[in-house]
């Protein structure tokens, strides 16, 4: 199965693979002036689809006390599918195609089925689908209308928590049937648009555990979805450049993607305990996976809309707790044994020009290249990350390309609204002027700590978001200083009203009311050279409520350097050294001193000491697509605990793009 993801993240980056954008450098969108239909469908193609699916489940179990359901489960999917067609010069259509499809990553999507008795309660989930079929249709100009059918195959596993014993875990794989029909639409030379329905029938699964539980399973699977396919002009001997694979044949919309491999870990350091949210002291090593694409399009004169789908994997290390600045941006808050999707980002853009002065946009991720107004105004609203949008470091903003480690690609401090994987909903708006921008937003938030659920009293929860941006020259130099203060309404908990009642046992959701919560970012980026830059953040927030979306940091500073690689004749690559120091409130101390766990951290007890980060990293980029990147990290008091530690953290990191 591991050969199975890796052919998807590989089809994912060739035809667009995953929070959090990468910057792509411009000059990589190649378009032509004008479509032309598919005249011929035969050839390759590659492709990813998304959309929704619903399944039904009868599940029994003994042990030996007899225990039945059914239920039904669904929500949004995505994932890969690759062909092969012949057009017959009658115009039939016969082609062969394999596909892969994964649940999102809200749990509540993939859990086929619950059942329990007395002895066990057994949890069975999805982790992923795909076929195998045959394809025969009609083809009318640029219309193909179709029906398919085949093998199906679901991967799926069966967890119990037994009464009495420790909880056991069973992977199954069954194979069914599928078949369904679609039409799909030619608009490019290449490129191809669907709307598919696809019904799968899976066998029975039997499932017996060591404890003696047995449960089977019957499953079925439809899906309503729509699909992107880029036709491959595959002659055997030649391989398909990857900038053709990409050019979208149009200046009306654009394509990027992304894939990034980083694995992490750590030898074994001091720790006389070990808390629930504490690194563990024995050596560990994990990793995380992400695929993007982006699409974006033209809608009219300054009207964008920008999706971005991803495939996320992998788990964070001592899943995602331990420090409070953490070693891994890529780690999710949520750990995904398989990859699972997501609708990242869904933006719909408008921009007004106030005339005068124009300047450039380069091409990227959830930009596209146009030429714009310096005088503008930019309204964006749907789902995307708050730091897509404010402060937006040059030198240390990218867990993709640059540093890594929590507090140092990002202020600390600054509780933004964010799910598990760092996405929200809202609402921006920027005034751009050639000195200086002012931008503001207002997003929702969590319903409660740590939370893929939003609160939806709208204003009377959320978050709002107020930044100015200056810009200057020092010694011919360019420099930004970006001031932002934030205010967050959450459904929170007070660490101290925690601590005065003993009868609520450190639990701080006995204290979860309306309640406000307040900081501010200061942030200075300062070229030196062509080559050399120089970053600072200083962060902090009132400390008195609970963490809500981010990190156990109540104030921060980090600074460091950016450095690329044209005196050693590696002009694209780049070295970042850099550090941070981190600290707790009063109140928000002496709640994890006395036991309490924080959103990353915990350990029992709390020796107090600022956590202090050292992070280094060497970028070699291998060519323009794909960067090779080592990086280490020091972190002395993890966790604020001088009793622990300090650890260090080795990381490599494997970056394509187009």
């Amino acid at each position: 199965m591991k050969r199975l993801w890796i052919g998807c993240a590989l089809g994912a980056v060739v035809i667009g693979g995953s929070a959090r954008a990468a910057d792509v450098p411009p000059g990589m969108s190649v378009k032509a002036p004008r479509l032309q239909p598919v005249l011929d469908w035969t050839g390759f193609y590659l492709g990813a689809h998304a959309g929704f699916g619903r399944g039904n489940a009868h599940a029994t179990l003994r042990d030996p006390a007899v225990a039945g359901v059914s239920s039904g489960f669904g929500g949004p999917v995505g994932g890969l599918q690759a062909g092969y067609n012949v057009q017959l010069p009658s115009g039939i259509l016969l082609g062969l195609e394999a596909d892969v499809t994964f649940p999102n990553y809200i749990d509540g999507n993939s859990i086929i089925a619950t059942v329990g008795t007395a002895n066990s309660s057994v949890l069975q989930q999805m982790d992923y689908s795909g076929s195998l079929r045959g394809r025969i249709g009609t083809v009318a100009g640029p219309w193909l209308a179709y029906a398919t059918g085949g093998l199906a195959f679901m991967g799926e596993r069966f967890v119990n928590s037994p009464t009495v014993g420790e909880e056991e875990k069973q992977v199954s794989m069954r194979i069914g049937w599928s078949a369904g029909a679609g039409v799909e639409y030619a608009f490019a030379p290449h490129w191809t648009a669907r709307l598919e329905y696809l019904y799968s029938r899976f066998g029975d699964a039997h499932v017996q555990f060591a404890s003696g539980a047995q449960v089977q399973s019957a499953t079925d699977f439809q899906m309503l979805r729509i699909g992107l396919n880029r036709r491959i002009d595959w002659t055997p001997g030649s391989v398909p450049k990857l900038a053709g694979i990409a050019d979208p044949e149009s200046d009306r919309w654009e394509i990027h993607g992304q894939t990034t491999y980083l694995g992490q870990g750590y030898p074994s350091f001091r720790a006389p305990y070990t808390g629930a949210n504490s690194f563990t002291p024995a050596p560990q090593y994990q990793a995380t996976w992400s695929n993007s694409l982006f699409l974006n399009a033209r809608l009219w004169e300054g009207g964008e809309v920008y999706y971005n789908p991803e495939l996320l994997q992998g788990f964070g290390l001592n899943n995602t707790v331990g420090a409070a600045g953490f070693p891994n941006g890529e780690a999710q808050k949520s750990n995904f044994p398989y990859p699972h999707y997501n609708t990242s980002r869904l933006i719909l853009r408008q921009t007004w020009g106030f005339g005068g002065e124009q300047e450039e946009l380069a091409s990227g991720p959830t930009q596209l290249a146009s030429k714009v107004d310096v005088s503008r105004l930019t309204v964006q609203a749907g789902k995307f990350a708050v730091m897509d949008i404010f402060d937006g470091n040059a030198y240390a903003k990218d867990t993709r390309k640059d540093f890594i480690n929590w507090s140092m690609w990002a202020p600390g401090a600054f509780d933004y609204s964010a799910d598990k994987v760092g996405l929200t909903y809202g609402a921006t708006a920027e005034f751009n002027q050639k000195q200086w921008a002012l931008r503001a937003g207002y997003f929702l938030m969590g319903d409660v700590s740590n939370s893929n659920n939003f609160d939806t009293k709208v204003f009377q929860r959320g978050s709002y978001v107020l930044e100015l941006e200056t810009r200057y020259t020092l010694f011919s130099q360019p420099g930004k200083i970006r001031t932002i203060g934030w205010l967050n309404s959450a459904f929170s908990g007070s660490y101290r009203d925690t601590l005065n009642n003993p009868a609520f046992n450190l639990d701080i959701a006995q204290t979860r009311q309306g309640r406000l919560k307040y900081g501010y970012v200061v942030s200075v980026e300062q070229a030196l050279n062509d080559d050399i830059g120089l970053f600072a953040r200083w962060s902090w927030n009132d400390g008195k409520t609970e963490i809500m979306a981010f990190t156990d940091i109540d104030s921060s500073l980090s600074l460091g350097t950016s450095i690329k690689g044209t005196r050693w004749g590696r002009p694209t690559d780049v070295v970042g050294i850099g550090g941070a120091i981190n600290g707790l409130s009063n109140d928000h101390r002496d709640f994890i001193a006395a036991g309490g766990l924080g959103v990353l951290i915990g350990d029992g007890q709390l020796n107090y000491r600022r956590e202090r980060v050292l992070e280094t990293y060497y970028a070699y980029a291998l060519n323009k697509q794909l960067t090779l990147t080592a990086d280490y990290q020091l972190i002395t008091n993890p966790a604020y605990n001088a009793d622990r530690g300090p650890v260090s953290v080795f990381s490599g990191r494997l970056h394509g793009e187009f």
